[in-house]
């Protein structure tokens, strides 16, 4: 098989597909990332959401909240207030959850070299949790994620369970780690930058030497700031599936100590 070709045909048949998320176009804060990274021909973005607080209500019937079977009765993706949270629990019939997700970002990669600058990247900028998984047809993806997520029940049965004074306790801790996911993104833009930056002028210096980037240390820190800003997380969801005929996943990188 040729996996370069194939990664093309990947690649065009990804980015030609009609966004099918809720919001239906890529968040603003991850738009110049995902661009630079779908310009570059060793990668392409299957997925993203710049990160968001939202407020679920599920059904009564189970323990936990699925984001199929439930209701959106909040979405945003920049700070939020108390009010808005409250007059969005009054539509709220069974167990209503406030949540904040971090940036969630999956990149199909050429080459695992490729994927290995990326996820050092990641780590460098505050995504600990990133990893990348090798499928047996010789998909290499990486996935951008963090661990600095809020979730807390707020109703049960659709009766109110807090009072509004700690709703809005909870709020400021959630803006706190927005406003911390945004400056981890910019720092992932940055450090991208950096990293394309250098592996281009390695390449033309020594095209027929193995690159060896310093981005693939695992613990370098203090990345230069920079102005930075989702093919988006749920329209990516069917072609992350798409490994459903090429079962299990033959590798796992996962950084030691996130």
């Amino acid at each position: 098989m040729d996996l370069s070709a194939e990664f093309k045909r990947w690649k065009a048949q990804c980015l030609s597909k009609v966004d099918l998320s809720r919001k239906g176009s890529v968040d603003e804060d991850v738009l110049e990332i995902v661009q630079l990274l779908n310009g570059q021909e060793q990668f392409f973005t299957t997925s993203s959401c710049a990160g968001r607080i939202i407020l679920l209500d599920g059904s009564i019937n189970g323990s936990e909240v699925q984001k199929q079977n439930c209701s959106w009765l909040l979405v945003t993706h920049k700070a939020c207030v108390k009010d808005d949270v409250v007059v969005a629990l009054r539509r709220a019939n069974g167990n209503a959850i406030l949540k904040f997700e971090p940036l969630v970002l999956h990149v199909q990669c050429r080459q695992l070299q490729d994927a290995r600058i990326l996820h050092s990247v990641a780590i460098d900028s505050g995504f600990r949790n990133s990893g990348i998984t090798v499928g047996k047809r010789g998909k290499i993806m990486l996935a951008v994620r963090s661990t600095h997520g809020l979730e807390v029940p707020l109703s049960h049965q659709g009766k109110l369970m807090v009072t509004e004074e700690y709703i809005d306790f909870l709020l400021k801790i959630a803006n706190q780690k927005m406003e911390e996911n945004k400056k981890r993104i910019e720092r992932f833009y940055n450090c991208l930058q950096h990293a394309l930056e250098k592996e281009t002028v390695a390449a033309t210096s020594h095209p027929k030497e193995k690159v060896n980037s310093p981005y693939i240390r695992k613990k370098k820190r203090n990345p230069e700031k920079a102005h930075g800003k989702r093919v988006t997380e749920e329209n990516g969801k069917e072609l992350e599936n798409n490994d459903h005929d090429d079962p299990g996943i033959s590798v796992t990188v996962f950084p030691e100590d996130y």
